[in-house]
């Protein structure tokens, strides 16, 4: 809420206009019928006293005047009338997506980082977080608290399910997320960068729930092509201890997939290649799905006249009363 001063009848403030004019022609006045007197000072201390009755007059005419003109305080108040877009973000996180040909870390770092900052450009949706491998997580509901949903992010890890890419369970587990959204716009916005290869739900049927129920997919298909160093996970069997290696593997990514599934729900296919543009990609997502933002501004003014209109009035009564008692008063 903020405030706002007002004037109800500004046009009554040209009457101050008067003010210089009236303060210019008294002492104009004045120069003009001077009459020769002693320079001695002590008179001269008593000089301000001759004005003093004039500039009170000159203050009550204006307190008077801008009282006339109706000044008012108002508190404004804005309501949003945002209807948001609910987007589920499906963030593949199978062994593939530590290759790293994404620096400064590897793909997963990387897309993490540029998912936190598309959740922060979103403030007036719901967003949600499924994960997927070989099966699929919903890391977090549809919601709008961001703090959590940013930790919720942070925390996603490699290796943390089955191995293996089900692309058709993670749209399917996503669109149930969905499904009791009402939202006037519900969005899916899938990141892999492999080949359906496990799950029991097939990708393209899948698509046909997500289009049945009117959510829009944009599809992101993540790496560079060619071999990549990808680290690899091994367990020592004598000792247990985890051993990390790299080996160079060929990563294929199914762009055609990826095409049909988002045609066929009227959303886009996208080619990221390295971290600047995945954040491209990101962010013209954001230019597609603008949430329609609608403000109503309300504005309550209250008065302000009375003390400027009690000041007026009693710069000039007093003196008036101050003469009529120095005159009942005289002997």
């Amino acid at each position: 809420m903020s405030t706002l001063p007002h004037f109800a009848h500004p046009w009554w403030l040209l009457a101050l206009l008067m003010v210089p004019v009236l303060v210019w022609h008294r002492h104009r006045h004045q120069s003009q019928g001077a009459l020769p007197y002693s320079r001695l000072p002590g008179p001269a201390r008593g000089a301000w006293r001759i004005h003093t009755p004039f500039y009170l007059r000159l203050l009550a005419f204006a307190l008077l005047v801008t009282a006339l003109a109706r000044p008012q305080i108002g508190f404004a108040w804005e309501e949003s009338l945002t209807e948001g877009i609910d987007i589920e973000i499906v963030l593949d996180i199978s062994g593939s997506m530590g290759a790293e040909d994404f620096q400064p870390r590897n793909r997963l770092a990387v897309a993490k980082e540029v998912v936190k900052d598309f959740v922060r450009q979103r403030p007036a949706d719901r967003l949600g977080l499924v994960v997927f491998s070989g099966s699929a997580l919903t890391r977090s509901p549809l919601t709008s608290d961001r703090s959590m949903l940013e930790f919720l992010i942070d925390s996603v890890q490699l290796n943390t399910l089955p191995d293996g890419t089900a692309i058709g369970v993670a749209l399917a587990s996503a669109a149930a997320r969905l499904q009791n959204s009402e939202a006037e716009s519900r969005v899916m916005i899938l990141v892999t960068d492999g080949v359906n290869n496990s799950g029991a739900i097939d990708p393209l049927s899948a698509t046909a729930i997500c289009k049945g129920l009117g959510i829009r997919v944009y599809t992101i298909g993540v790496g560079t092509r060619g071999r990549v160093p990808v680290p690899l996970i091994q367990i020592d069997p004598r000792t247990g201890r985890r051993r990390v290696t790299r080996q160079m593997m060929e990563v294929e990514v199914d762009e055609e997939l990826l095409r049909k599934i988002a045609e066929r729900t009227s959303g886009q296919y996208f080619e990221a290649t390295n971290p600047e543009s995945l954040r491209r990609v990101f962010d013209e997502i954001d230019q597609m799905e603008k949430t329609p933002l609608e403000i109503k501004r309300y504005v309550r003014y209250e008065e302000a006249f009375g003390p400027l209109a009690a000041g007026g009035l009693a710069l000039v009564l007093v003196p008036l009363l101050a003469a009529l008692l120095g005159q009942t008063v005289e002997p």
